[in-house]
């Protein structure tokens, strides 16, 4: 049964062939578009007795009565306050590119301290920062926790998945939006997801092809420069450079120039007129390069997948279990009639040794996916066993794959 799931797992893997088109946008990005990773500290409010305890997370407390002091509230000094219904939490979100002053963005939300749950929640109003510290975000909302759990009074309790950390949708307010000069020189630079020299050639003579002209560049296995101010563009929506000026119905547009790299960065509102073009580019179907063989095996399911292109040298394999099995077996002594002597009751140990006749398999020049599966389904090897035939075999150099082990 195992044999055939692998089988079935090995057919169904269809590699990246020549004959395979796929759409520059679905194996590319922009460089300079790009996420941005938002983090925040902030008190969840309204819990039933589920909160923190103070007097293990004192934050939590010190955390409170610095809020309370924003509107006016002091606190008298070695107050001993019990906030149960308080947690002090952690907030995680992700500002993505583009995204303007208004906009919504779905927030986590994770305990510090010691609350059991976070259930029923609202979070009060914090503000998100970036990596550079300023603030991009403002969050605030009732949590929402996929976990359950409940507890008895002996202690006794049950968890369903966890209940210390939960999500807002729409929770955070974007209030500062991140500048993407994805234009730099006049040109867009399409970075490959999975670098590869191949497809990196095959993508710039696509785009060249498209617009009949040698616009695009492979800078690299992963890089592809395309020229776009050399590509046709509304003349009556692009402004005209003088000099690291550019002006439009008499509006100036400044540039800038960095005196490190000298890299011109195209203006915002020039950038968006390349819109049109970049969406013809990422829209371009590209018949994308073979990938590297590789057979991934997953050592905690016995899940192995192997590529359709990987192949085996001449290699003889035989593989075998020994199996010690040990059993105690109880008896009684009786002694002989008028002999004087006791009944005695005790064990004796029963050892077998088994050793399956497991047949050797021997691959020829070339041989393929298909050899080896059958290879394998003939032996009769477990999940386990496929996967130390795999290493043994990748140790002696005759498995021409990469073998990753997750």
């Amino acid at each position: 049964m195992h044999i055939k799931k692998l089988a079935l797992l090995v057919l169904l893997f269809l590699p990246l062939t020549l004959t395979h088109a796929m759409r520059i946008k679905d194996i590319t990005n922009i460089a300079g578009v790009r996420d941005n990773q938002l983090v925040g500290y902030g008190l969840v409010v309204g819990l039933d007795g589920t909160g923190d305890r103070v007097n293990q997370t004192p934050f939590t407390q010190q955390s409170f009565i610095n809020m309370l002091l924003q509107f006016g509230i002091r606190i008298p000094f070695g107050a001993n306050m019990q906030l149960r219904n308080i947690a002090a939490v952690a907030l995680s979100a992700s500002l993505p590119p583009f995204a303007k002053p208004g906009q919504k963005l779905d927030l986590t939300v994770a305990s510090l301290g010691n609350a059991t749950s976070l259930r029923g929640g609202e979070l009060l109003m914090t503000s998100l920062r970036g990596a550079d510290g300023q603030v991009y975000a403002v969050a605030q909302g009732s949590v929402v926790v996929s976990g359950f759990g409940a507890q008895g009074n002996d202690g006794s309790k049950v968890i369903v998945n966890v209940t210390s950390s939960g999500r807002i949708p729409n929770g955070a307010t974007v209030e500062k939006s991140v500048d993407m000069p994805f234009v730099q020189d006049g040109a867009v630079t399409f970075e490959l997801i999975k670098p590869d020299f191949t497809t990196a050639e095959i993508v710039e003579q696509a785009i060249n092809k498209e617009f009949g002209k040698k616009v695009a560049r492979a800078q690299d296995a992963s890089s592809i420069k395309v020229k776009i101010d050399k590509l046709p563009v509304d003349a009556m929506d692009v402004p005209s450079y003088h000099s690291d000026t550019a002006y439009y119905k008499d509006q100036e547009i400044s540039t800038t120039t960095s005196q490190v790299t000298h890299t011109h960065t195209t203006p915002p509102f020039l950038r968006s007129r390349y819109v049109p073009i970049i969406s013809r580019i990422e829209n371009i179907n590209v018949q994308v390069a073979a990938v590297r063989a590789k057979v991934v095996v997953n050592s905690r399911t016995g899940t192995i997948v192997v590529d359709q292109n990987v192949e085996i040298s001449p290699v003889a394999v035989s593989h075998g279990n020994l199996s010690v099995v040990i059993s105690e077996r109880p008896f009684v002594s009786q002694p002989n009639a008028f002999s004087n002597g006791a009944t005695v009751a005790g064990t004796a140990s029963d050892i077998n040794v088994n050793q399956s006749q497991n047949r050797a398999f021997v691959f020829a020049p070339g041989a393929s996916l298909n050899d080896l599966v059958n290879a394998i389904n003939n032996v009769g090897a477990a999940p386990g066993d496929i996967i130390a035939i795999l290493e043994a075999i990748k140790a002696a150099g005759a498995l021409h794959a990469d073998l990753e082990v997750i």
